[in-house]
């Protein structure tokens, strides 16, 4: 493919961001010695722990896949497993300092590469986009139970 100006469907649109997108993760991840999975656990877990489960429904991993990812992440000191006070059979991840810390880091990186291709659209279309995000983003969690758009206050425990 190449970068062509003719019009395409909104899907099409969406795919092609989604590869711009990861594209930006994968270039900050490499800048802060991390995996983009890595980084995506990071960013889910810097508003405060999250069960394993709803983890592994996130990050669309099998519970196994994620306790590997979990376990490099931990040894390297960034996160560690917290029993559930309310129900001691569950697990959450939570971000050490330090994870807290990369965590943030690399958030504000992503965010502040992305914003540079948001600086020539034009103003009336740069109000609609976060809206309409937030929209299919809400749709994709009725439909998948996936919560996509993080709480605004942290995970109290």
């Amino acid at each position: 493919m190449t970068g062509t100006t003719e019009p395409i469907g909104p899907a099409e649109a969406l795919v092609r961001l989604s590869h711009m997108v990861q594209h930006v993760f994968a270039d900050v991840s490499r800048a802060h010695g991390l995996t983009p999975q890595q980084t995506q656990l990071l960013c889910r877990l810097a508003r405060g722990p999250v069960p394993m489960g709803t983890l592994a429904a996130a990050l669309h991993l099998e519970r196994s896949g994620l306790s590997g990812l979990v376990d490099r992440v931990e040894r390297r000191g960034l996160l560690e497993r917290v029993r559930d006070p309310r129900d001691r059979r569950i697990w959450h991840a939570a971000l050490t300092p330090p994870g807290q810390e990369a965590a943030d880091a690399a958030h504000q990186e992503i965010i502040a590469r992305l914003d540079t291709f948001l600086l020539d659209l034009p103003p009336d279309a740069r109000a609609l986009l976060a809206p309409t995000v937030t929209t299919l983003l809400t749709a994709h969690t009725a439909t998948t139970g996936i919560p996509w758009l993080v709480p605004t206050e942290p995970t109290a425990f």
